[in-house]
């Protein structure tokens, strides 16, 4: 594949900033970074104050940086509004040309018939397609995935490589699922009866809305009853385990090795660290945080920052962690007013003896 280039114009000209006096408009660029890692022929940014160093010590040739930073450096320049933005517009580009590739179905994908794949789909190679599968314009289905009987993939939605969709999944438009995750696995679900668990049927669905992302090796159980849901924009990372019958709102954040129980449901814009674990059946509100190795074992309203393993306010939680680090001198201080106090005693014990 090649390797894409542009000019310090064709930059320029694309994030809508002003070329600096002196530059030359015919430099090329063949790649695109971060500060640390780059060198010279490629562009990096810097936006916030705490990597000035690294901007400082940078081999790049090229650096996005705020509208209003004025230190001279050896580096072109190039103010703009939001330099994290504007790298993100130009940094596909610089991205390897891929190969064409030819739409349509592999000779060894096996697609049931009564399966409607859009002409402008890709079903690669060794991909399994059940009965009654619907698969939308532009989409992708990766070598060696597995789609279940009567689901759906919308529009420009990407399966990558050995994910599986068991029956009845449904996917919205634009759509994202890494390598080996499995959408609509049975729910973890028994009765206990007779000395011994008994699987509990679980009949209903996935859904993912629009522009969801799932992350390699996710697993979102399906519904026992109706469905497990994932709505618009939420981007759920790697070894996440999504239980049965969860609800998880709009545009949220669910990081690496969060467990969510089953039938919890969260709002919108919610946002889970890593590590994070929820119990079953509790609701967490809007725009609430969950730190790295917190847990959600009671609702939790709108707006809260939530910490440790309980999920006490942000505020409170720091407060006893500051406390737990003052541990060990508060106990020498503890044991020497102990001492203190027994010296005194022993004193007024003496005065009162001599009375």
């Amino acid at each position: 594949m090649a390797v894409q280039t542009l000019t310090l114009h064709e930059i320029a000209h694309a994030i809508g900033a002003e070329l600096p006096s002196g530059a030359d408009p015919a430099m090329r660029i063949f790649g695109a970074t971060s500060l640390d890692q780059a060198e010279s022929g490629q562009i990096t940014f810097y936006e916030d104050p705490k990597h000035l160093r690294a901007l400082r010590a940078t081999k790049a040739d090229v650096v996005l940086v705020p509208s209003g930073f004025n230190e001279v450096l050896a580096q072109v320049l190039l103010r703009v509004a939001a330099p994290a933005a504007a790298f993100d517009a130009i940094f596909d580009r610089f991205a390897p040309v891929a190969a064409h590739r030819t739409r349509g179905i592999h000779p060894s994908a096996i697609v049931h018939d009564t399966a409607e794949v859009d002409p402008a789909a890709d079903i690669e190679a060794y991909a399994v397609v059940e009965a009654g599968v619907r698969v939308g314009a532009r989409s992708v289905v990766g070598a060696h995935v597995f789609v279940g009987r009567n689901s759906r993939i919308g529009e420009d939605c990407h399966v990558h490589p050995q994910a599986a969709l068991r029956e009845g999944t449904i996917l919205g438009d634009r759509v994202v699922i890494q390598s080996n995750a499995v959408i609509g696995g049975d729910g973890f679900g028994f009765r206990f009866a007779e000395g011994r668990h008994h699987r509990l049927a679980h009949r209903g669905h996935v859904q993912l809305d629009d522009d969801v992302e799932v992350g390699a090796c996710t697993t979102i159980d399906r519904a026992r009853f109706g469905r497990t849901w994932i709505q618009t924009g939420t981007k759920i990372d790697n070894l996440v385990q999504v239980a049965h019958n969860v609800i998880i709102g709009p545009h949220c954040l669910i990081i690496a090795q969060t467990g969510i129980s089953g039938s919890a449901r969260l709002g919108k814009y919610v946002t889970l660290a890593g590590q994070v674990g929820v119990v079953g059946h509790v609701e967490i509100g809007d725009q609430v945080v969950v730190a790295a190795k917190g847990g959600v074992s009671k609702d939790a309203p709108a707006g809260q920052q939530l910490m440790g393993t309980y999920g006490i306010v942000a505020k409170e939680a720091r407060e006893l962690v500051a406390h737990y680090r003052r541990l060990p001198k508060t106990a020498v201080r503890i044991k020497k007013l102990e001492q203190e106090l027994d010296d005194l005693r022993k004193i007024v014990a003496t005065l009162s003896a001599s009375k």
